[in-house]
């Protein structure tokens, strides 16, 4: 079966359809503004002091352009997971201005092959000119509008995510195309928000707390 074949399950989640398409334009609309700096934006580290406090290789940070790190804003460190090796496909779910996918392209070298997907074109563009110049040429870029991963089955050896699949109202969907994606064998390497406890209800309904 395939992974989005059921409908029930795509579009079981906390929102109705037509919120959805609300939660969406609002985290657009954010992360547009985002692919400029990530600067106030957000109540934790970003750019280049957010990647050195969760412990990103410092030799990489130290050789990244400074345009690559202004919009980053992740929310922990997918490479601390697992080793990522030379020759390897990788799937960045929501790749942003494309820190980790510069990380990425280091790791699997000229052999190797790194995808990012991005609801923002903003994001899209930012990123293809943030890797173009820090000289990374193994890549591919594509900008999604919903949870559904452009790529045939089996085809990443690992996925990794930062902060984005709680962005998504239907993560159950997210899941499911990851799985799909992977090879058999492959992992997921993701660092993201997770709640303790229910939001209150004002925060619940709120479009503008989705993009976060």
């Amino acid at each position: 079966m395939s992974a989005l074949s059921d409908k029930n399950d795509r579009f079981h989640a906390d929102t109705s359809l037509q919120d959805s398409e609300g939660i969406r334009r609002v985290i657009r609309e954010k992360y547009a503004e985002v692919a400029i700096s990530a600067k106030d934006k957000f109540s934790y580290p970003t750019g280049k002091i957010g990647a050195e406090t969760l412990g990103y290789d410092f030799y990489l940070i130290q050789q990244a352009p400074s345009n690559l790190l202004e919009s980053f804003c992740g929310v922990g460190n997918p490479f601390s997971l697992g080793e990522i090796r030379p020759g390897a496909r990788v799937l960045d779910f929501g790749c942003g201005a494309g820190f980790d996918l510069y990380v990425s392209g280091h790791l699997v070298g000229d052999s190797g092959l790194v995808c990012g997907v991005d609801l923002t074109r903003e994001m899209i563009d930012r990123t293809m000119e943030n890797l173009n110049g820090a000289g990374v040429t193994n890549y591919e870029l594509k900008q999604i509008d919903a949870e559904e991963i452009p790529y045939p089955e089996n085809f990443f050896d690992v996925v990794i995510s930062n902060g984005v699949i709680n962005l998504s109202p239907f993560k159950l969907a997210c899941f499911r195309e990851i799985y799909r994606i992977l090879k058999p064998g492959g992992r997921v390497q993701f660092a993201d928000v997770v709640l303790e406890q229910d939001l209150p209800a004002e925060m619940k309904d709120s479009l503008e707390a989705w993009s976060h």
